[in-house]
């Protein structure tokens, strides 16, 4: 799909607005005037006749009507909707209720990512969609072109007397695929005649068909060329950048070396931010970051009132660390002696395979008792691995970022943030 356009360049809807909008109070006064015309000629001598019409049109009024106007002209225009996923598209919809400055800057800030890359837009909507719908979606594994580890079906509720969202799910559903092959979307109408056609209708004209049940479920079935197009697009869209998939011809990697395949990806500022809002920080809290990289989350944890210390084999990132301030030792930290003095552990590990198993396995020695251990992992050390557990004492271990949420960073994989929690002391003992 390539990028859309305009019938009428952004500098000249810009320009038009900006007249417009200067015009505004002449428009109200000749609204006044018009208003006071049309009085006049609906009554003879002072006799009222009934007519009613608005009293004014104020100069906000009209700005603000037209500040709106404009941004939807842009938005249909460019095909955004066509473009940005369903999460975003919510976004931007709520965006052009109460619009910013309708200006060059402002429109490069709001739409420019979305044509500098609508493939990558449109795939991590059928992403955002897939990803919900069941954890294989979620999985690099799974996704892999040939593998048949997908479901072939997947259960939708809603679709009860008193619940029609269901039917939306599904349009959102087929509409993610429709548009990663270069199709149009189809509309709320052309929902509800799916809804209405039967199964082998459904199956020959769109490739997916819904059985439903008394209980306001929806089982939706994906046809071989279906599933096949959504493989294709996952796999389009997670590529190979992490090598997160088992290659059965791999030799097992042993001991505390350092792999050289251990791609560094930063972490995103708003992966950050949801990993300290699993942590309590105070002034005093000890927090240590193995592998810090250049020193992100340890910015957030100092900054959040804690002492932080780092850890990390490369020299530059290193000093660079040490240069924001930060208490950093460089070594690889599988072969750091363990001292169990901090309060909480955040970290970043390498993806490489299971290898981040090592780093969370020593990473858990560092902690005080009843300390606590966050981490950003891939999915796969989830969905695919189960190596690490689903819950601790009716606490929920995992909580899944958004899709694409390390794009900036270089990687679309798909990425959790796992939570552990060290014994307390009387615990141990026991």
């Amino acid at each position: 799909m390539n990028a859309p356009a305009l019938r009428i360049s952004l500098s000249d809807l810009v320009d038009e607005y900006d007249r417009k909008y200067d015009a505004a109070p002449e428009a109200a006064q000749a609204f006044e005037d018009a208003k006071g015309t049309l009085r006049a000629a609906s009554v003879v001598g002072t006799a009222y006749g009934g007519l009613s019409s608005r009293d004014s049109y104020s100069v906000t009024e009209i700005r603000k009507s037209l500040l709106k106007s404009a941004w939807r002209q842009v938005y249909d225009g460019l095909q955004i909707a066509a473009i940005a996923g369903a999460k975003e598209r919510g976004r931007l919809e709520q965006m052009l209720e109460q619009p910013p400055a309708f200006t060059m800057l402002q429109l490069r800030e709001v739409f420019g990512d979305y044509l500098l890359r609508s493939r990558y837009h449109i795939l991590k909507g059928l992403a955002e969609v897939f990803a919900d719908l069941d954890p294989a979606f979620r999985s690099h594994e799974k996704v892999r072109i040939g593998v048949k580890g997908l479901p072939k079906r997947v259960i939708v509720s809603g679709f009860g007397t008193w619940r029609e969202h269901g039917r939306e799910h599904v349009q959102s559903i087929i509409n993610a695929a429709r548009v990663a092959e270069g199709r149009p979307m189809f509309d709320r109408a052309a929902a509800i005649r799916f809804c209405d056609l039967t199964e082998e209708q459904q199956a020959a004209e769109f490739g997916v068909w819904l059985r439903t049940f008394q209980n306001g479920n929806g089982h939706l079935f994906f046809g071989p060329e279906m599933l096949l197009q959504v493989n294709r697009a996952l796999g389009e869209f997670y590529g190979e950048v992490l090598p997160d998939t088992p290659d059965e011809n791999a030799k097992r990697r042993t001991g505390t070396a350092v792999s050289k395949d251990l791609q560094y990806y930063p972490t995103p500022p708003a992966a950050v931010a949801k990993l300290l809002d699993q942590v309590s920080i105070e002034a005093g809290t000890k927090v240590l970051e193995p592998s810090c990289g250049c020193g992100r989350i340890m910015d957030a944890a100092r900054k959040a009132g804690a002492g932080v210390f780092g850890i990390e084999v490369d020299p530059g990132r290193a000093a660079e660390c040490r240069a924001k301030g930060h208490d950093v030792l460089t070594a690889n930290f599988l072969q750091v002696e363990p001292r169990p003095i901090y309060d909480i552990v955040l970290m970043n590990p390498p993806f490489y395979g299971r290898h981040y198993l090592k780093h969370i396995d020593h990473a858990r020695r560092f902690l005080k008792p009843g300390g606590r251990l966050v981490a950003i992992l891939p999915s796969t050390a989830r969905y695919d691995h189960g190596a690490l557990p689903e819950q601790d004492r009716y606490r929920e271990r995992w909580i899944d970022l958004p899709v694409g949420s390390f794009a900036e960073s270089g990687t679309n994989v798909n990425t959790s943030i796992y939570r552990e929690w060290a014994p307390r002391a009387q615990e141990a003992a026991a």
